[in-house]
Order: C-alpha cells, then sequence, then structure tokens
C-alpha cells in the first residue's frame, strides 16, 4: 500500500461416463487435500484423509504428476504442481474483474479506495482496485505481493486458517517489522485472529505504512481465499469509523461471494 496524489480526475464430444466424472471429482478432491496439508503430504495420509484406497490414490497422484499439476518433492511427498500456476492466475483475474463494479461501490459509500487480494503461496497477491476520488488516497498495484501478518487483508484470510496453518506460515515468512505498529510476536498474532474471527472484519492500524490504515473482510463462497477492503489516510480510516467500514464491508463481501459461487460475476452492490 502506498500513497498516490492526483488531480481529480471444444471438442463436440457428448459428456463422459458417470464412471469418468467420478474420477475427475477423486482427482479434484486430491488436489483438495493436498492444498489443505500446509505444502506437503505423503501418499498413506493423503488416502487416508481422501477416504480413498490407497491404489485408487496412486493413479490419481501419477496421472497429475503427468500433467504437472502435482510435483514429488525430495522427501518423496507430494504438492501442488506448476501447472496450477496458470490456472490461478486466469481464475484470479477473473475475480478481479467480477469484484470491479463492487469495489466501485465501496468506493461511492467509503469515498475510501477499494481493492481485492489473495492468498497465493505465503503472500497476499492484490487482485483488483477501485482508487478513491480523494487527491490523498492509498494505492495498491494490482499484482503487488505483501506478508499477511501486517495487512487487513492478510489478517482477514489468516483468521480463516487454523492456529497451526498460521504458526506454519509464519515459520516460513517471519515477522518483519514494516512500521512501529507492526505486530512482531506469532502469539501476539495469534491473538488479534481470536478477535476477527469474533467481530468478522480486521484492522491495520498503520501496521504496513505509518499514516495509511485498512479495513478488510473475507468474502465467503470463494473458491479461493479472497478478501476486500477499503484503506485510506489514518485522518480519514479513523478508529471511529471502523465499524462502520466493516459493516458496509461484510455487506458487500456476503454480496460478492453469493455471485461467485453462483457464477454470475458481481453487479453494484447499492449504498445502504
Amino acid at each position: 500500500m502506498s500513497f498516490a496524489i492526483s488531480t481529480p480526475p471444444n471438442t463436440g464430444r457428448r459428456p463422459m461416463p458417470a464412471e469418468v466424472v467420478k474420477s475427475v471429482d477423486r482427482a479434484l478432491h486430491i488436489l483438495q487435500h493436498i492444498a489443505d496439508s500446509g505444502g506437503t503430504i505423503g501418499l498413506s495420509r493423503l488416502a487416508s484423509e481422501a477416504c480413498l484406497p490407497l491404489p485408487t490414490v496412486h493413479r490419481i497422484v501419477r496421472s497429475l504428476l503427468a500433467h504437472d499439476y502435482v510435483r514429488q518433492v525430495p522427501s518423496r511427498q507430494y504438492a501442488l504442481g506448476p501447472r496450477l500456476v496458470r490456472l490461478g492466475e486466469a481464475a484470479s483475474g477473473t475475480l478481479g474483474s467480477w469484484a470491479l463494479p463492487q469495489l466501485r461501490a465501496l468506493v461511492e459509500v467509503t469515498g475510501e479506495t477499494a481493492s481485492m487480494a489473495m492468498f497465493n503461496n505465503d503472500d497476499v497477491v492484490y487482485l483488483a482496485e477501485a482508487p478513491s476520488s480523494h487527491s490523498m488516497r492509498t494505492s495498491t498495484p494490482i499484482g503487488r505481493r505483501a506478508l499477511p501478518h501486517a495487512t487487513a487483508v492478510g489478517k482477514a484470510l489468516l483468521a480463516q486458517c487454523s492456529d497451526d496453518q498460521v504458526r506454519a506460515l509464519l515459520g516460513r515468512t517471519g515477522l518483519p517489522v514494516l512500521t512501529s505498529n507492526t505486530v512482531v510476536t506469532t502469539e501476539a498474532l495469534i491473538s488479534e485472529l481470536v478477535v476477527i474471527r469474533r467481530s468478522g472484519y480486521a484492522v491495520d492500524h498503520e501496521e504496513e505504512e505509518l499514516g495509511a490504515c485498512c479495513v478488510a473482510v473475507a468474502v465467503p463462497e470463494t473458491p479461493m481465499r479472497v478478501a476486500i477492503s477499503v484503506a485510506g489516510p489514518s485522518t480519514r480510516v479513523t478508529a471511529a469509523r471502523v465499524p462502520q467500514l466493516a459493516a458496509t464491508l461484510q455487506r458487500a463481501a456476503s454480496h460478492l461471494g453469493a455471485e461467485v459461487h453462483r457464477g454470475q460475476g458481481v453487479n453494484a452492490y447499492p449504498e445502504p
């Protein structure tokens, strides 16, 4: 996040038999378990968690390996493969496009810059942004990566994870100090996530950049972990405004999540 100052401005084949669909369903189920495993997983554990016979899991994983949807790491466990990166980029671009009308509506209601971000590996990646019309405003370039511990969108997404998953992620990324307000210990962040889960929203109190504050909520019903936010200078995004901004974001996130879940795109969210 940074400040910006501006002047106002087909094969034609029929569907395959149900048995083949079941195989696809199992393959997707296995990919989801690998994604949820925290990085890597062995075949025996994968078969147990997927409730499938080990030989079946082995055959499916071999097929996924052949197409680079799964890769084998030196420990001989399995992780998600590089082919999924391109699919993820395409999916995130679609989500960003769907979100833009909603983000613009948030700008109309709040007067502040609205953004959407998602987890990618251990980072938060920004997918879309609708800028505030104020001459002094925050701005986050599309595609920018940030560590989650110091951002509102990151903390909103971390709150969707278990404490063990959060600790594992922080063990890989650490908690770099970005400002004097940055959370610097794992237990302090875990405690904050408890509050976020209860309230349903996260706040960045000048933790990534001095003078900039942000409020964020996770979007439900999406195929990936996604959050939306509004951000602006700390002189405008004050503690007194946070509950109102959070309530507006929660309504928008519920609407956006329902539209994404139904695959119908996003319609602008009217001012309450």
